[in-house]
């Protein structure tokens, strides 16, 4: 997916909230080096993940803080691990655990502080958590998905933000259950409130898959040149991926992967949810094969 002018207040307004997290009084400087960044950058029509990423690399830099999320992060976890054994009985008692567990995975893509409709609080979370548990799936594709893990024997899992990630164990819990094999993906570097290899062992994440393996670096979402060779060897084998969130989408949605992808998220921003032809804040699984 294509960087669009749309993208321009929302990458800005991320960056005001996340020069503010250190309380350092760097927000100027941040904000500022984030829009010469994107100045540059903005004519050469490049991938809308690929753009976000040296925009936030240049206002990380001018703030001088190499994690300014990591107090919402462990927050984060800390409120979805709140109801986390309420969303296992859910889906465990659920006439369909395999589609009641996709759905408890898209209620934590609401943590996505300083982002579009998202929230922008862990403790808003606990505020909304029964209305998101009504939202249904606006483009549903569960049942394809669920066909082609049934076909799977390895399937990689690419998370996305801290405290949504509790909710992801549950549906991965399920998928090790039917007998295949997971490989998850972190960020390789600290970025956003995404799950990086420095969260894994503080929320046990390395326990709850077959094999763990980062994107490489410091990127939104994935990019495929300068993921290392482990990676790309799971890609080659994979065959069935499952990407969270719309960073995700963005970075993979144009990609020749070479094994069907699903991409599960709430479409939190404009272009994103145009892009998948849904309203805005619409959940979305969407498979392509």
């Amino acid at each position: 997916m294509n960087v669009h002018p749309d993208c321009v207040p929302c990458l800005m307004r991320r960056v005001f909230f996340q020069s503010k997290l250190p309380k350092n009084g760097w927000e100027q400087k941040a904000v500022d080096a984030a829009l010469r960044t994107y100045a540059e950058i903005l004519p050469l029509k490049m991938n809308s993940a690929k753009a976000a990423t040296l925009v936030h690399k240049s206002a990380y830099k001018a703030i001088g803080v190499k994690d300014p999320y990591l107090e919402l992060k462990i927050r984060a976890d800390e409120v979805a691990g709140e109801y986390f054994d309420r969303m296992a009985d859910m889906v465990k008692g659920s006439p369909d655990p395999f589609t009641a567990a996709v759905k408890a995975s898209i209620i934590g893509n609401i943590m996505d502080f300083g982002a579009g409709i998202a929230i922008d609080d862990p403790d808003e979370f606990r505020e909304i958590f029964r209305d998101l548990l009504e939202q249904e799936i606006g483009l549903d594709d569960t049942e394809a998905l669920r066909s082609a893990v049934e076909n799977a024997s390895s399937v990689i899992y690419i998370f996305d933000n801290c405290g949504e990630v509790q909710f992801d164990k549950i549906l991965i819990r399920l998928i090790r259950g039917m007998g295949k094999r997971v490989v998850g993906v972190v960020k390789g570097e600290p970025i956003l409130n995404d799950v990086s290899a420095d969260d894994v062992q503080r929320i046990g994440l390395d326990k709850e898959v077959d094999r763990l393996l980062t994107t490489g670096g410091f990127a939104i979402g994935i990019d495929m040149d300068i993921i290392g060779p482990e990676l790309k060897e799971e890609f080659g084998r994979a065959d069935m991926v499952i990407a969270k969130g719309m960073a995700n989408y963005e970075s993979l949605s144009d990609e020749e992967i070479g094994a069907p992808i699903a991409f599960v998220l709430k479409a939190k921003c404009k272009p994103v949810a145009d892009s998948l032809k849904v309203k805005l804040g619409s959940n979305v699984v969407k498979l392509l094969q």
